[in-house]
């Protein structure tokens, strides 16, 4: 855990590192043997790694150019030990910002809280040296030694464990905090407004460098066991004259219902080879809203907005709720199949039913063929499959699910209580 100012960062003690190396990653391990090299007694160093394994280290603070913390000694006594390194001046951080603003995968990784070898390179490519080498980690301590003491050294080694968990460290102590950094790159990354047009995203030979170095995808998230709850509007405020609370809430619901079923689909295995279903028209959205609707008022509405009386709003919802966009185009559209799709029904009808068995089905032309007397009628589908319908009040309504068998389609319809066949 730390604290966090504009150019500093003060971390508490880290506990004991018994069992377990300093640094894992290559920046930490690079950042030691900075130290390893730098420091002239061996000696040292050992002592400084097992007051580090000890936890002897206090909270560390870094800051540009240094690093420091309370070093516990073995008889008890503390010394405070600062580490400093050399900033980069402005001339060196503005090559540098150029530099990554010009590479995504560079922000992507520091993002990542990685430091990819890439942009060290291209750091070092343009004169700036990010990570600390031989002679850079300069010591200084209330022990008064001149070189790298045991204080300095755990200093170093603790500081490496908190590199592996944040290389943002190593951009602050050579002068710049994070969230600075990061507007100044947000800044240079977005283009002129004259260069916006020729913007064509970053080379193909960029983006597969960088596959190495960005982290793999999350896996997808568990589908919720329903949809969400929307607000509740009806509050002791009045609302402002147009706006309808409950309709509101109906659509917030819709919207989370929706939602849900998409997100379900899209995470169903083998969902990338399913056809992408048409959008609906409104006319049709309509239908769909009113069908899931409980409420009369709501409904009203909806049928004014259709053009629909609500009889016929009804029956429209009926159709969907048998067969979606397929079955309330049946209800609605009337067509003259051709030539083939004729030969093709008439055939389907003849194989349906046994030599005399079939019963007089009437049809002027259309798609749609009626078993006179009967109060039952056949509508053939423009994908081949069959929709019964029944007559009621002198109205042909939606009588079931649509059939590939016409013989099945018209039983289901027979086998129903008789309606009134009307005119």
């Amino acid at each position: 855990m730390s604290d966090t100012y504009d150019d500093e960062r003060t971390f508490e003690a880290l506990p004991p590192a018994q069992g377990r190396g300093f640094a894992t990653s290559w920046w930490g391990l690079a950042w030691l043997k900075a130290l390893e090299d730098t420091a002239l007694d061996g000696q040292q160093l050992k002592q400084g790694r097992r007051l580090a394994r000890q936890g002897a280290v206090g909270a560390v603070t870094v800051r540009p150019g240094r690093i420091t913390a309370v070093v516990r000694d073995r008889d008890g006594s503390q010394h405070r030990g600062d580490v400093l390194l050399q900033e980069l001046d402005d001339d060196a951080w503005d090559r540098f910002l150029t530099m990554a603003a010009e590479r995504a995968g560079h922000i992507a990784a520091l993002l990542d809280r990685e430091m990819p070898p890439h942009l060290v390179e291209d750091a070092a490519d343009h004169g700036i040296e990010l990570l600390p080498v031989i002679g850079d980690l300069e010591p200084e301590c209330t022990c008064e030694a001149w070189d790298h003491c045991p204080h300095t050294a755990a200093l170093c080694y603790q500081v490496a464990r908190l590199l592996d968990q944040d290389p943002f460290l190593l951009l602050l102590m050579r002068g710049r905090a994070e969230r600075p950094l990061l507007d100044a790159l947000q800044e240079r990354s977005v283009p002129p407004a004259e260069d916006v047009v020729a913007v064509r995203g970053v080379l193909a030979a960029e983006a597969f460098a960088a596959r190495d170095i960005l982290p793999p995808l999350p896996a997808p998230p568990p589908v919720p066991p329903e949809p969400g709850a929307p607000a509740r509007l009806d509050t002791e405020t009045a609302p402002e004259p147009g706006i309808d609370p409950a309709a509101l809430e109906f659509l917030a619901a819709d919207t989370a219902a929706r939602a849900h079923r998409m997100l379900t689909d899209a995470l169903a295995f083998g969902h990338e080879l399913q056809p992408v279903h048409e959008q609906l028209t409104v006319d049709q959205d309509t239908v769909r809203l009113a069908a899931g609707c409980r409420d009369d008022g709501i409904t009203a509405r909806l049928a004014a907005a259709s053009g629909r009386r609500p009889a016929d709003l009804s029956v429209a919802v009926r159709a969907w709720r048998l067969g979606g966009v397929a079955s309330l185009r049946v209800l609605e559209e009337e067509w003259t199949p051709g030539s083939e799709d004729l030969a093709r029904a008439v055939a389907a009808l003849d194989r349906a039913w046994a030599d005399g068995e079939r019963p007089a089905l009437h049809s002027p032309g259309g798609n749609r063929w009626t078993a006179p007397g009967r109060g039952a009628q056949l509508r053939l589908g423009h994908d081949g499959r069959w929709w019964p319908y029944r007559k009621e009040r002198a109205r042909w309504i939606p009588a079931g699910p649509a059939d590939r068998d016409p013989a099945a389609a018209l039983e289901a319809v027979l086998a129903l209580p008789e309606g009134d066949e009307g005119s």
